[in-house]
């Protein structure tokens, strides 16, 4: 439920977010040809894609065959780990003048195709963040099932709840959750999810005998924090913890935070 939670609160706070900006350039802007009923177009647009997503991953998972479920299924969370990655290093070179170049590019947008440009933006991020969603969710919930799957949505629809909250209070500008904060202490929680999933990813592989796990396990650290404890389901999820970890799964996981840290260094160096 947690982990559902945080992704989706995480995920909506940067559309909304994205929707406030345009929605106080159309105010500001006062053309006539374009209005906020483009801007509603926009998001109905993006939540229509997001669950053309969601309908298009059940369809395919009713009609794939066993082993080919498996595949998918491994696929949809390696992707949903890459799409999180890549949205906190997006959001890390491009968060800080998020509003600035959205104004710019819309102005720029809006001479030549006028409303349609804020349809077109609004159903953009709204599809972007709501796809993100559907993948990470579903990711999720094909391992759960009966009460665990519904406390899974339960979560995510309190999480929804919470990033209206957590946007309206960034927007009015209180002092005691500055927006850099909530979006630098999100990253680093969004990157432990993305691990977690990639740990999930891998060990789905060796089951499947696709990759070897080397040595397993290479440590049991299971008197000190088990697997099965609740303290050690919520590292295993938020963090990818394993009691008995496979060499594979290490060499994964260390590998992923290598990357990102390389990744980091050189945005460093190009905003320098």
């Amino acid at each position: 439920m947690g982990n559902a939670l945080f992704i989706v609160w995480r995920e909506s706070v940067e559309a909304i977010l994205i929707i406030s900006i345009l929605l106080a350039w159309i105010r500001e802007r006062g053309d006539t040809r374009i209005g906020v009923h483009h801007l509603w177009a926009g998001i109905g647009g993006g939540l229509a894609l997001a669950g053309f997503l969601a309908l298009t991953m059940l369809g395919v998972h009713g009609w794939l065959a066993a082993d080919a479920l498996d595949l998918f299924q491994t696929a949809i969370v390696f992707a949903a780990a890459g799409l999180i990655t890549h949205m906190v290093l997006w959001m890390r070179s491009h968060g800080r003048h998020m509003k600035r170049e959205l104004e710019a590019g819309l102005s720029r947008a809006a001479d030549s195709a006028g409303g349609a440009s804020v349809a077109i933006l609004a159903a953009i991020a709204v599809g972007r963040e709501g796809a993100e969603t559907v993948l990470f969710l579903y990711g999720l919930a094909m391992e759960q099932s009966g009460e665990t799957l519904a406390r899974l949505f339960a979560g995510a629809g309190i999480g929804f709840a919470l990033a209206l909250a957590t946007a309206w209070v960034i927007l009015s500008g209180a002092r005691w959750l500055p927006g850099r904060l909530f979006f630098r202490a999100s990253e680093i929680v969004l990157l432990l999810l993305a691990a977690a999933l990639l740990v999930s990813g891998v060990e789905r592989l060796i089951d499947m005998e696709w990759l070897p796990p080397l040595i397993e396990p290479v440590w049991d650290s299971s008197a000190l924090l088990a697997d099965g404890s609740t303290a050690g389901g919520i590292a295993a999820a938020f963090a990818g913890y394993r009691a008995q970890p496979s060499l594979m799964v290490l060499i994964a996981w260390l590998g992923y935070w290598g990357v990102i840290a390389l990744l980091g260094r050189l945005q460093q160096r190009a905003a320098a």
